[in-house]
């Protein structure tokens, strides 16, 4: 996979460090070349001098080759212009934006060409509420502009969903149960498996399905 990362900050060379270890083609824009020429003999990726909010320097870059782009700069509205150019000028996809003030999180949607906003304080506020909440819907990840979430739900005693198999919970068509972690081990769940109070019970949710799911794993 070719993926595309715009910023060379700690965040994207995180990520640019993490993906090429795991066998990913990756592209690393970055503006400052003083930055790039610093950085390039400590990362083995390939590396660019350019302006990622600039169409002609992504053309350069090879920006059309890409499955996935991440703009990674510590600017919002940086962030935004590189999203909204892959999507639309390149058809990248699948564009992933860091979010770095909170307030401007409602803007990442696919109207600027996001299909994945990753805000850290976010982030870490969902985290703490899956550590401590049980009985409890939880978001976690926020997908293709917020139509789609990925939830977790902790089973409290007395769970509608306490001893009854997924194939007989009545899950709407927009959900999807896709992993049950019991007792610090993680079940893929099938039509026969059987929920138990204290299983965190993580489901992909598109709309209104996610009241749905609420009720069924919460109660009303």
């Amino acid at each position: 996979m070719k993926v595309a990362i715009a910023g060379a900050g700690n965040v994207g060379t995180a990520i640019a460090k993490d993906l090429q270890a795991n066998g990913h083609d990756v592209l690393l824009i970055e503006k400052d070349p003083d930055l790039v020429e610093r950085l390039r003999g400590s990362l083995d990726v390939t590396w660019v001098a350019a302006d990622a909010c600039e169409v002609s320097s992504l053309v350069a870059a090879g920006m059309a080759d890409v499955d996935v782009a991440v703009a990674a700069t510590g600017d919002d509205e940086d962030n935004l212009v590189i999203s909204l150019l892959s999507k639309q000028e390149f058809a990248v996809p699948r564009v992933v934006a860091r979010v770095n003030h909170p307030d401007n999180q409602w803007l990442f949607n696919e109207s600027w060409g996001v299909d994945v906003s990753v805000s850290t304080p976010q982030l870490l506020t969902a985290l703490v509420e899956e550590a401590v909440s049980v009985g409890s819907l939880v978001r976690l990840l926020q997908f293709e502009g917020g139509s789609a979430n990925l939830v977790e739900v902790t089973l409290a005693e007395g769970s509608p969903a306490e001893g009854i198999a997924l194939a007989d919970l009545d899950i709407p068509r927009d959900a999807t149960i896709v992993a049950v972690v019991r007792q610090d081990r993680l079940v893929v769940p099938r039509g026969d498996t059987v929920l138990s109070a204290g299983d965190e019970v993580l489901a992909l949710v598109i709309g209104d399905a996610e009241d749905a799911v609420r009720r069924l794993l919460v109660g009303p």
